[in-house]
């Protein structure tokens, strides 16, 4: 297997002052039942952090992708049930946390 990530995303460095709007967040403290955009994901050099990227990436959770957190887990707030298109994933907080999410554009 090649060890080089391909990745159909931009890292999102929270370092960086252009890193998306203002109200960009992780969705691991994202508000429940508030549709978000995911702008992208954290930046991140740790082998098993880009692997859980890419899984999530297989899964759907891709840059412009709505998302909206269902549910959250009592204890310690995990895991927490995300809803990306028409399908509803658990993800731990620790999983979550690699995900960057803004505020979706209201239309009316």
């Amino acid at each position: 297997m090649n060890s080089t990530l391909a990745t159909p995303w931009a890292p999102v460095n929270a370092a960086e002052p252009d890193a998306g709007p203002p109200s960009t967040s992780g969705l691991d403290v994202w508000p429940p039942q508030v549709p978000g955009v995911i702008h992208g994901y954290v930046a991140t050099e740790d082998p098993e952090s880009l692997r859980t990227q890419r899984r999530l990436a297989e899964l759907g959770f891709l840059p412009g992708e709505t998302v909206r957190i269902v549910a959250r887990g009592w204890l310690r707030r995990s895991p927490v049930a995300v809803r990306v298109g028409q399908s509803t994933f658990a993800l731990r907080a620790h999983e979550a946390a690699l995900l960057r999410v803004h505020a979706a554009e209201v239309v009316r």
